[in-house]
């Protein structure tokens, strides 16, 4: 009688990518509903039409590379990396940048470097990133959002938005726009208004229900412990990136609270975090070991700081994490559990181990 046996590694098969991927899919719902309740369905046609590019140049580039489509189509990957890259732009954005952006998370950051498992940068946040370059005009462009129980004084019709989208017509922008608060405090900040003043003056930083961003911002952590309570992804990540954000702030803030702002203001403002539990959490890009993880988040949450405050554009997510994704083959090289059978030293250390090796 024969035995189906399975070779190392023993691991529990429950999760595999398309389960993962779909917890993912799920984990964002809450904070992507909570956006469209304040900036309209302008954020939900951005999903949308990152999804129809991101799943069409998947299966243009998989033809190409002579791939079956169906295994990795369902994969999910794609409509991920397009959903997350969606949740990063102002709503009304026009097709075609939507489109440059895609094909950068796609085709660049993807499969030009083999596909899902060997891409070492976080594909959407290379689109991003190249958007926010070309084109930080289009990227500004956040309309006025709603508060609760208001529905807005800019509530385009469906035909309306669509026609900024694909067509030439174009909103009166000045009207309907305005700085995000990160962008907000910064300028103000670099003005020389003390933070308490700047926070006063912003109609949508004055009181806990105006405040958009806090309100996005905890729809998506409730969608980060979702995906902790999952085990999709590990607490050392967000919790190393969000201490040390938060700490950080809170020197400087402490040294002078008219020059810088708050932690809270650092932890709830821009896409901090939705960057914490869905985009450093990247399982192919970001650091595998245990104590790697805790170094890659905290290096993000200080050079998320480090640019906000001192660089040129208001969030640092996408920089941020592109940075230490470049990092992560040495982090992880130096942080390599100990191998049984020898004694721990430094970071449990693979370099030792490797000395160790060469002697025998």
């Amino acid at each position: 009688m024969k035995f189906k046996t399975k070779t190392s590694p023993f691991l529990n098969s429950s999760q595999n990518i398309n389960s993962v991927m779909l917890q993912v899919l799920l984990a964002l719902i809450p904070g992507t509903l909570t956006l469209m309740y304040f900036f309209g369905t302008g954020i939900l046609l951005n999903v949308i039409i990152s999804i129809v590019f991101a799943v069409s140049l998947e299966t243009l580039a998989l033809i190409i590379r002579k791939r079956p489509l169906l295994p990795f189509l369902s994969d999910l990957s794609a409509i991920v990396t397009a959903w997350l890259f969606a949740l990063t732009l102002p709503p009304l954005m026009p097709w075609w940048i939507i489109f440059v952006g895609i094909f950068f998370a796609i085709i660049i950051a993807k499969h030009l470097y083999g596909g899902l498992g060997y891409n070492p940068f976080n594909p959407a946040m290379v689109g991003f990133a190249v958007l926010i370059v070309s084109f930080p005009f289009e990227m500004s462009q956040w309309v006025h959002p709603r508060t609760f129980g208001d529905l807005g004084a800019y509530d385009f019709s469906l035909m309306e938005k669509l026609s900024f989208i694909f067509g030439n017509q174009k909103p009166a922008w000045d009207a309907i726009t305005m700085a995000t608060p990160l962008d907000e405090v910064k300028t103000g900040l670099r003005a020389g208004t003390d933070f308490s003043s700047v926070m006063k003056e912003s109609s949508y930083l004055q009181t806990l229900s105006q405040n958009t961003w806090l309100w996005s911002s905890l729809a998506f952590m409730l969608g980060g412990i979702w995906l902790l309570y999952k085990k999709v992804i590990q607490w050392q990540i967000p919790v190393a990136l969000l201490g040390t954000l938060f700490l950080l702030s809170a020197v400087f803030y402490l040294f002078s609270a008219d020059s810088f702002a708050s932690p809270l203001f650092h932890i709830t403002s821009g896409a901090t975090i939705l960057g914490a539990f869905f985009i450093a959490t990247d399982p192919v890009s970001a650091s595998t070991t245990p104590v790697g993880k805790l170094i890659y988040g905290a290096s993000i949450g200080f050079f998320i700081y480090i640019i906000r405050v001192w660089g040129n554009y208001p969030d640092a997510i996408a920089f941020a994490v592109l940075i230490m994704n470049m990092a992560v083959p040495m982090i992880d090289y130096y942080t390599q559990p100990r191998v049984f059978g020898h004694k721990p030293s430094f970071f449990s250390s693979g370099a030792t181990q490797r000395k160790q090796d060469k002697k025998l």
